[in-house]
């Protein structure tokens, strides 16, 4: 009988370890995704720093009152042109969270992020409309 209780002991020590061991090692580390979504969220003006580039000609003054806005998965634009829609959907293009794709299909490069600044650039291959260039365009935006 003393057997079978060190027996039955020893069996639920070694589940109980089991069980404990199998957890996670510690806290699960942010990916590179999350870390700069933490940064992209939120509204985004021109302000006094921003500009919109095209070819390296600024074009900002066709875009008066230009802002863009990021939520979990969703966007917003002000006063964008044809540049972008008033609003969509976007993932991410790649686990190194340097692209954003957006619904429409446009790929936006970030060359720049920080918690106030934000520059990024893409190549529009439409010809001239009512408010946009073909060509390469880099935007610098801020918070």
């Amino acid at each position: 009988m003393k057997k079978r209780e060190i027996i039955t002991g020893l069996i639920i020590l070694g589940l109980l370890f089991l069980a404990f061991s199998c957890g996670p090692d510690g806290p699960v580390e942010p990916s590179l995704q999350d870390l700069t979504y933490e940064k992209l969220a939120g509204d985004w003006t021109l302000g006094q720093f921003g500009s919109i580039k095209v070819d390296g000609n600024n074009v900002s003054a066709n875009y008066p009152g230009f802002s863009l806005s990021f939520a979990e998965g969703t966007y917003t634009t002000a006063n964008a042109g044809d540049l972008f829609r008033a609003s969509g959907t976007w993932q991410w293009g790649d686990a190194s969270a340097h692209t954003v794709v957006l619904d429409d299909g446009k790929q936006v490069t970030i060359q720049s992020l920080t918690t106030t600044k934000f520059v990024f650039g893409f190549t529009k291959a439409t010809g001239p409309t009512r408010a946009g260039l073909a060509g390469e365009y880099i935007i610098t935006v801020e918070k």
